[in-house]
């Protein structure tokens, strides 16, 4: 539990830098703001897709919940993945609308998974 916040802190922590590190360089001439906002917004979809996976590495004891486990941590980290290439390359738009459903879409994969295979899930408790 402890490696958990440590992490997340450090993830904090990193795009608080990034966010700083890119502010000084619009300052200094070297990036608009446009691709502060670009790097600093992609930089959460990388957050999504490392925390996606590490989603599978946890032990759960039950076959059906580390099959569920392992299609979300796939399912999250492809979409924090397409969440990054938007901010990178797509128009500003397109990425808010594209990205935040490339997210939803990796929730929901999971989520409609585990609805679908609820009588397995019933018989095997």
């Amino acid at each position: 539990m402890k490696a958990d916040l440590i992490e997340g802190l450090a993830w904090g922590g990193g795009i608080v830098a990034v966010a700083l590190g890119m502010t000084w360089a619009r300052k200094l001439g070297y990036a608009d703001g446009e691709n502060v906002t670009r790097v600093v917004i992609a930089m959460n979809g990388l957050m999504i897709a490392w925390y996606g996976n590490r989603m599978p590495k946890r032990f759960f004891p039950s076959e059906l919940a580390r099959k569920v486990n392992r299609l979300g941590g796939w399912s999250i980290t492809i979409s924090g993945l397409v969440y990054v290439a938007l901010w990178a390359f797509a128009p500003i738009p397109v990425a808010v609308a594209a990205g935040s459903a490339s997210v939803l879409a990796g929730v929901a994969v999971p989520l409609v998974y585990c609805l679908s295979q609820r009588d397995k899930f019933k018989s095997a408790t």
